[in-house]
């Protein structure tokens, strides 16, 4: 491969915001939002004066497949990058958070305090991308949950960091906590665009159950 094209992937792959990152650019502000099957709904939005770290507000909605309980947990966090290996035709993050905040289950009376910690390990090229992430939400004499997910992305055709890329992704869950039995597996279609102001990143799919699964992420 030619320097030009080396550093060409290079540039692509630290300007790309996308795959839900915590921490996108400095100076960023970063909006997200899941739509977990129907076990979680999640909104996020975060700001970040260094490309090492940021810090927001976040609302998660849990409710259990069987419908036994649910819980609304909102929540301040910071974000940091623990370390990033910038390679000649791929780069690789590992991610950690924590934060606190306010949850409301309907199975418990009042609202409780609640941590949340978690960290996220992945590695992209223009046409694979893999990641490993686990978040968990915990009150004291209230819940824990943490939720485990894995995805493999495959890119049809490799893309300009300006340019339309598209992403297929097989995706597992698992939850902790008695949200859902099992593993959750999911095939999604990701699709992802930086702009000269702002970038978009929306992922649509099904799980194994037929429900729907998605996700969205602005920066600007």
């Amino acid at each position: 491969m030619s320097t030009f094209r080396v550093w060409g992937l290079s540039a692509c792959l630290l300007t790309t915001p996308a795959f839900a990152k915590p921490i996108a650019y400095q100076g960023g502000t970063a909006l997200m939002g899941e739509y977990g099957a129907g076990t979680m709904k999640e909104v996020q939005a975060f700001y970040a004066p260094s490309y090492r770290w940021s810090a927001g507000v976040g609302h998660l909605r849990l409710d259990a497949d069987d419908g036994d309980f649910s819980r609304d947990i909102t929540y301040l966090r910071g974000n940091l990058l623990l370390h990033r290996w910038n390679l000649p035709r791929a780069q690789a993050n590992v991610f950690g958070w924590g934060g606190a905040g306010s949850a409301d289950s309907s199975d418990t009376t009042g609202r409780k305090f609640a941590w949340n910690a978690g960290g996220q390990i992945d590695y992209e090229t223009l046409r694979f991308y893999s990641s490993m992430r686990t978040d968990w939400q915990y009150a004291k004499e209230g819940f824990s949950h943490r939720i485990d997910t894995v995805q493999l992305g495959w890119a049809p055709y490799p893309h300009d960091w300006d340019r339309l890329a598209t992403w297929l992704v097989v995706q597992a869950r698992d939850y902790t906590g008695g949200l859902y039995g099992g593993v959750e597996p999911a095939a999604l279609v990701r699709l992802f665009k930086n702009g000269r102001a702002t970038a978009f990143w929306i992922e649509a799919g099904v799980t194994i159950d037929g429900h729907l699964q998605s996700m969205f992420m602005i920066n600007f």
